[in-house]
């Protein structure tokens, strides 16, 4: 049984000595056939010089480096492209996701489960993060129609044919969690002590976090479209409503004028709706538009013990 960890890196060069080292302990309480496969995603400082040293020390270290910053998520496909496991460990690099709860997962897995989610019961993060992250998984789930927990995210072990499965998906859009839920198969999630980040601030804010949801929310639903549908009709029975009030009062012979106010306020509102339904065509066109092209979803640089 080969048991494989995969962990994308990016602005960790005071964590990966540390992460390695505690991975290296758990994973060898469980075997001693296991890979750790680190991800650089073109980062700024020197996270690769690390995780090169980290290599040539332990042949069970693989490193890959990526030609630009791609993005967590495509880190990660590079990482479960590559690896051989039979089991899939994935986890964050800050150390929130502990080494020190694989085995609890593995030994969930092990009751005849293809996925098991680590889920985070006290999250050890700031009121900002806790915020952005709560609202972006309510966002997520209703735009996306893809029922989202907000203490679950990549951390957690998928066998070899979950991952499998996943890695037939090849949209440029990438969201590990999503795309594991979505292939289905038997799974479960278990709770887990979760840490404060060992050193840094997550490069995560609320413009990258609602771009991102966005982004989700348009590759994975047609939702958008549909509530854009819902709200022209509503506009359309509302103008229905308004003329047969103004009929009534016409043959009242209240009105001799007609309303400049209410013809601005008509002009304005509706052109705003237009543009705002030009806007999400607009976005599902650029998405189509991305897929087409058909470009690689990462491309790698660097590569380290990967033949090993």
């Amino acid at each position: 049984m080969l048991l494989s960890v995969v962990s994308p890196v990016y602005r960790a060069e005071k964590i990966v000595d540390e992460l390695v080292r505690r991975l290296t302990i758990e994973l060898s309480a469980i075997t001693d056939n296991y890979e750790i496969l680190l991800i650089e995603d073109c980062g700024p400082d020197n996270s690769w010089d690390k995780i090169v040293e980290n290599c040539e020390k332990d042949k069970h270290i693989k490193g890959i480096k990526l030609s630009r910053n791609f993005g967590q998520h495509h880190a990660i496909t590079a990482g479960l492209d590559v690896c051989k496991g039979d089991w899939i460990v994935v986890m964050d690099c800050d150390l929130q996701d502990q080494p020190e709860e694989i085995l609890k997962l593995y030994k969930k897995a092990l009751e005849g489960y293809d996925i098991v989610f680590a889920r985070r019961v006290e999250r050890q993060d700031g009121f900002f993060k806790k915020l952005s992250s709560s609202l972006f998984y309510k966002v997520f789930s209703y735009l996306s129609g893809i029922k989202q927990d907000g203490t679950i995210a990549n951390f957690g072990i998928y066998s070899r044919k979950a991952i499998g499965a996943i890695n037939t998906l090849r949209e440029p859009m990438r969201a590990f969690t999503a795309m594991a839920r979505w292939v289905g198969f038997t799974k479960t999630s278990i709770d887990v002590e979760h840490a404060k980040r060992f050193e840094g601030k997550t490069t995560y804010n609320w413009s990258r976090l609602i771009d991102f949801a966005l982004d989700i929310a348009i590759s994975y639903s047609q939702k958008p479209l549909k509530l854009t549908v819902k709200l022209g009709l509503f506009i359309s029975m509302l103008s229905v409503v308004y003329t047969i009030y103004n009929l009534a009062l016409y043959f009242a012979g209240r009105i001799t004028v007609t309303g400049y106010t209410s013809l601005i306020i008509s002009i304005w509102f509706l052109s705003g709706l237009i543009i705002f339904t030009l806007g999400i065509l607009g976005l599902y066109v650029g998405k189509t538009f991305e897929g087409i092209k058909d470009r690689p979803i990462y491309i790698i640089d660097k590569e380290e013990n990967l033949n090993g």
